[in-house]
């Protein structure tokens, strides 16, 4: 029995480590069919690579129409299971056609599981699936998908969702903890697999830039702490140095205010998106890497920031804050600094260390290697969730 992946919409910019998955994956388990239920539009451009988006299978746009539209047999076995619609709670319509729709074709190519990536819309498609086809499923959950309840007002829960799937996938210990603790029903489902990258695609030579460069990557939204990023910068009026924060977002108008009140115009830039090959390149003149993740007001976090992952792999020391599963990748005092959340000052103490002092940087660079290289190749992270897939 074959199995395949489900996305809410694939590929997606902020979301490359499922490309790098999804690409190891068919290396090591063959022919995994990709099913996205939206076509990606209007994204910043990255280069994926063309082997990752070939065997992808988009849901209809719009999903009612392709039902009514289907030929007979198919259209007579979706009425009948239309009726138990009737009996379904309205809210979450859509996705139960999705179900409909992708059912047939799941089955008529012989795949009776799916995988999917988050705790949201494609679960709860994957949930309905399910119900209505016997088809199996598993989820991989990260952060923002049950960190601040995000499918607690959907008529299909978390509680929902992890009791129906076969394994659910978490990316750090922190997580798989937590969700342990707040599903003890469904604990020895829940286990821990971390993202994975490819080590030797950010691995090269490093040709520091002068000044030195503080690269910074993310979605330009609170959590990432950006905005103490820019005020630590402010702190060290005495040091040459150059900060760039790639990504977008809708806090992008907000932090190029701050530069500006703060007088970094020249120091700090909001630099926008890039391709993930112009980021590596970044990377190999950069001195070190900060990410200042915080809790936001909502009460969510990062988990696991890949980012974090692909500057340990470039041999950068990173900066960063003990936020959910960050101490995971970031040793304090050995791949880099850990500095307490919504505080600049310490975050520009860490910083200061690091630009005064290059043996300190090189050392911690390579550490971070090898601690990527140890637990976060995608080979290996991949070959985890491939042994709970066929156990599945």
């Amino acid at each position: 029995m074959k199995f395949a992946y489900l996305f809410e919409r694939f590929p997606t910019f902020s979301q490359t480590f499922c490309v790098r998955e999804v690409v190891e994956m068919r290396r090591q388990a063959g022919d995994v069919p990709v099913f996205s239920i939206r076509t990606p539009s209007g994204e910043p451009k990255q280069d994926f690579p063309e082997e990752a988006t070939r065997y992808v299978t988009y849901l209809p746009a719009d999903i009612e129409a392709a039902l009514r539209d289907e030929p007979a047999p198919a259209a007579t076995r979706i009425r009948r299971r239309w009726e138990l619609w009737r009996r379904a709670d309205q809210s979450d319509r859509k996705r139960f056609f999705e179900a409909l729709w992708l059912g047939p074709v799941l089955r008529e190519r012989g795949i009776g599981h799916v995988h999917v990536h988050f705790a949201g819309m494609g679960a709860r498609t994957a949930f309905w699936l399910n119900k209505l086809f016997g088809i199996t499923f598993s989820i991989t959950a990260h952060a923002n998908d049950f960190f601040v309840g995000a499918n607690e007002k959907s008529p299909v829960g978390l509680a929902d969702l992890f009791r129906s799937a076969r394994h659910v996938a978490t990316v750090s210990d922190f997580s798989k903890t937590l969700l342990q603790a707040r599903f003890p029903d469904d604990a020895r489902r829940i286990v821990r697999v971390y993202n994975g990258i490819e080590p030797a695609r950010f691995a090269g030579p490093r040709h520091p830039a002068s000044p030195p460069l503080i690269l910074a990557v993310g979605r330009y939204i609170e959590k990432k702490g950006f905005r103490d990023l820019i005020a630590a910068c402010a702190m060290l009026p005495d040091l040459l140095l150059e900060c760039r924060i790639m990504g977008e977002g809708p806090l992008e108008a907000e932090l190029r205010a701050l530069v500006e009140s703060l007088g970094q115009q020249d120091r700090v830039r909001i630099a926008g998106p890039a391709p993930e090959g112009e980021i590596i390149g970044l990377l190999h003149r950069s001195t070190l890497f900060a990410l200042p993740c915080v809790t936001d007001s909502k009460g969510d976090s990062d988990n696991l920031p890949t980012v974090i992952m692909e500057a340990m792999a470039a041999g950068l020391p990173v900066v960063s804050t003990p936020v959910a599963g960050v101490p995971e990748m970031v040793s304090d005092g050995i791949t880099g600094w850990l500095a307490p959340e919504h505080s600049p000052e310490a975050l520009a103490a860490k910083i200061r260390s690091l630009l005064e002092n290059d043996s300190l940087c090189q050392s911690m660079g390579a550490a971070g290697t090898a601690k990527c290289r140890d637990l976060f190749d995608v080979r290996k992270t991949c070959g985890e969730l491939h042994r709970i897939l066929a156990d599945a």
